[in-house]
């Protein structure tokens, strides 16, 4: 098993087009995603590494019946976009684009939810449940299918410490990137109920940073009602209050939101956290999780 994208997606592509689009659409096609369209509005008609391009989503809905929108739409339209997909009765909608204004991201997010969609993103470099399908921006030759289930803040570190992890033989059910900003369509603690469930899944990886309570939620969630290992790693332990680093969401305001507090709140819920990114692989395997390789 996988959770949210695996053999049954059927990708559509909403700004296939554009020079980031078209990249990754080919990117995808090559790694054995399955993408069945593409829109972008006034070049219907055209192809994208074997993928049609129409009109609008309605369209390609109606023509190519997707189930996942991924939206490589620059800042100013990706509301409507994600607005689009939504209408359109795209159950998961993953928006990789940053820049999203956070005044369209509140109402935005309550309509999605209120539609029984899921948005991941945005701000995000996506998901891949490795050996099925690739949606997003992530390097596809580091993953290797496995048992750890991963859900991150950022794409950076995430590609860190798969790489980690598939060196010490470990691989990964679904690496799930969530975002950076502020408002976010899917949280940890969202993430963490779907691994708890996979049967696939035997660990979880959960990487933070600075910023927001995200982390410490999760940490509840953990002590509360997850019975699988996690291992953690936050970054931003030497970052200066005031300074946003990196991530629009990786502020500290005040005294909340900062590394040590999210450590804290982790390691009293029972969550190894790790010092740097390639000690997870450490952690995963002190608590006698069989590798994948073996």
């Amino acid at each position: 098993m996988s959770i949210l994208v695996g053999d049954q997606t059927r990708l559509l592509v909403q700004g296939i087009t554009g020079r980031e689009g078209a990249f990754h659409t080919q990117q995808m096609v090559q790694y054995g995603t399955n993408v069945v369209a593409g829109v972008t509005p006034g070049r219907g008609g055209q192809e994208v590494a074997g993928a049609p391009v129409f009109n609008t989503v309605a369209e390609a809905v109606e023509k190519t019946h997707p189930n996942c929108s991924i939206i490589f739409v620059p800042a100013p339209a990706a509301p409507d976009a994600i607005r689009e997909a939504v209408a359109s009765r795209i159950p998961l909608i993953v928006t990789i684009t940053e820049g999203v204004p956070v005044l369209d991201m509140i109402p935005l997010y309550h309509y999605v939810r209120d539609h029984g969609a899921r948005l991941i993103g945005p701000n995000c470099p996506g998901l891949i449940s490795p050996g099925k399908a690739k949606v997003g921006i992530m390097p596809g030759h580091i993953h290797r299918p496995g048992s750890i289930g991963i859900v991150s803040r950022s794409g950076t570190l995430t590609y860190e410490v798969v790489a980690a992890l598939t060196a010490r033989g470990y691989g990964q059910s679904t690496a799930v990137g969530i975002g950076g900003d502020p408002i976010i369509g899917t949280s940890f603690v969202d993430v963490l109920k779907l691994f708890e469930a996979d049967g696939q899944t035997r660990a979880m990886v959960l990487i933070g940073e600075i910023g927001g309570d995200a982390e410490e939620r999760a940490a509840a969630y953990i002590k509360a009602h997850i019975r699988k290992p996690v291992v953690a790693f936050i970054a931003g332990r030497t970052a200066p209050p005031g300074k946003r680093m990196g991530h629009a969401g990786a502020i500290i305001s005040g005294t909340a939101g900062t590394a040590q507090e999210k450590i804290a709140a982790l390691r009293a819920a029972g969550v190894q956290v790790a010092d740097t990114p390639d000690q997870v692989a450490d952690l995963i395997a002190s608590a006698r999780i069989p590798r994948d390789d073996a």
